[in-house]
């Protein structure tokens, strides 16, 4: 595993605290949504993070990262023109969420990947992307997104149910 560039700690610290502010955002409004002032810095730095991600180059050419940043970018782009436009009307939050949350799944895959292939320092985790744990990350974080966007839309439909 190459050594981290000044870019590479910049993308880290920034996607901690991209999570840290998911994790903020969901526990006090449920859903990221651009229209609250922790949802809007949380995208801020979302977008911050995939950029940053775009230009890190130094485990060869454009690989899984910058394909994830690229879906990154795409979500927070949808998730935006359907929150501010709505063109499903009244379903648009739902699409809305999945793509909001679909960001912090696309955070947590290269967190816990990096984590496992760099730490501890000298004899790290794991040695590939193919490696069982890594798998096993990569599938138990899809398992709750999905059950999160779940959960957020029936707290959704719940509360339009009440108004």
């Amino acid at each position: 595993m190459p050594s981290m560039t000044l870019l590479g700690w910049f993308h880290t610290v920034m996607g901690v605290v991209a999570i840290g502010t998911a994790i903020f955002t969901l526990r006090q409004h449920r859903v990221i949504k651009f229209a609250t002032m922790s949802g809007r810095l949380y995208l801020l730095i979302t977008l911050v993070v995939a950029g940053s991600a775009l230009a890190i180059y130094n485990q060869g050419g454009f690989g899984v990262g910058h394909w994830l940043a690229v879906l990154t970018l795409s979500a927070v782009l949808s998730g935006y023109l359907l929150e501010a436009y709505q063109p499903l009307g009244s379903r648009s939050i739902y699409l809305q969420t999945a793509a909001y949350s679909a960001t912090v799944l696309f955070h947590m895959v290269p967190a816990i990947t990096d984590f496992l292939r760099r730490l501890p320092v000298g004899d790290p985790f794991v040695d590939s992307l193919e490696d069982p744990l890594v798998q096993s990350f990569h599938l138990a974080f899809l398992g709750v997104f999905v059950c999160s966007v779940l959960l957020q839309w029936w707290l959704l439909r719940k509360m339009t149910a009440s108004e």
